[in-house]
């Protein structure tokens, strides 16, 4: 396994690969790997592809310090993880290499699905998130872009940005990976107390439940239970939960089968925040 710093660097070695005619398949990161990473990994090794993994921890896309500076870097443990599944090359640099003339956020215009949500909830985050994957994108060119349908508006926004660039690099949105016990597999659980752990099971379970009922309940009535399900649970303190359209994250209309749905929440769990989605 290869490990570059240098921006310059990484771009010859690629050259010489896209040279011999052969793939490449991205995963950026922002370390503390886990095994939903690994699997984003493992479809582009199938893919016969030679993979690039990056682990930059991107300042811009947190619009809050304290977050910025709690998450948690375990850079050793995520080279040996990359190292035991055969990634190609790791890309590891420091910010300055990534924003040489300082950490301004540039917004990008990719419409509304930047503003809702997620974005309604932490401004500039997706500004952040666009810049740095067009940067990343820039460097590495990779034929294909391995993401995780856990961030589903996040994937949803490096998909605008891949249109409106354009880039020829094609987005691949792998299934959530989740714990035995149905938690969302994410690089924050490692921050929750053991009984939090216990409390951050509401979060999928209510995602199941909607699931399961869709059919036969409003999507107006399945919010409002789903919301006295997790009251129950003190340390949960929902931020939205939200029944769209898999397309556009607008709201549906009960009855209208016919557009694909998604039901997203977020929800601080103690003081760690969490994301989690279904497609329905």
């Amino acid at each position: 396994m290869l490990c570059y710093k240098r921006r310059e660097d990484i771009e010859r070695v690629l050259k010489i690969v896209k040279g011999e005619g052969k793939k490449v398949g991205f995963l950026p990161t922002m370390g503390a790997l886990h095994d939903g990473h690994v699997s984003l990994l493992r479809q582009s090794k199938r893919a016969g592809e030679i993979t690039v993994c990056s682990i930059f921890v991107n300042p811009t896309q947190f619009n809050q310090q304290e977050d910025f500076v709690k998450y948690p870097i375990t850079t050793a443990s995520d080279l040996l993880i990359l190292s035991q599944n055969d990634c190609d090359i790791v890309f590891l640099p420091e910010v300055s290499e990534i924003y040489p003339n300082g950490t301004t956020t540039k917004t990008l215009n990719l419409g509304k699905i930047t503003t809702i949500l997620e974005g309604a909830h932490r401004l500039g985050h997706f500004d952040g998130v666009a810049q740095v994957v067009g940067i990343l994108l820039d460097i590495i060119s990779p034929h294909h872009l391995y993401m995780g349908q856990k961030d589903f508006q996040q994937v949803m926004v490096v998909q605008k940005l891949i249109e409106v660039k354009p880039y020829k690099t094609r987005l691949v949105i792998c299934p959530t990976q989740r714990e035995k016990d149905g938690l969302a597999m994410s690089s924050r659980n490692v921050r929750l107390t053991p009984e939090n752990r216990i409390h951050a099971l509401s979060l999928s379970k209510v995602l199941f439940y909607i699931k399961e009922n869709y059919r036969n309940l409003s999507n107006e009535k399945l919010v409002e239970l789903s919301y006295e399900l997790l009251s129950k649970t003190p340390e949960i303190k929902i931020e939205y939960l939200n029944i769209v359209s898999k397309y556009s994250l607008e709201p549906i209309e009960t009855g209208n089968q016919s557009e694909p749905a998604i039901a997203l929440l977020a929800a601080w769990v103690g003081n760690v925040r969490l994301i989690d989605n279904i497609l329905l």
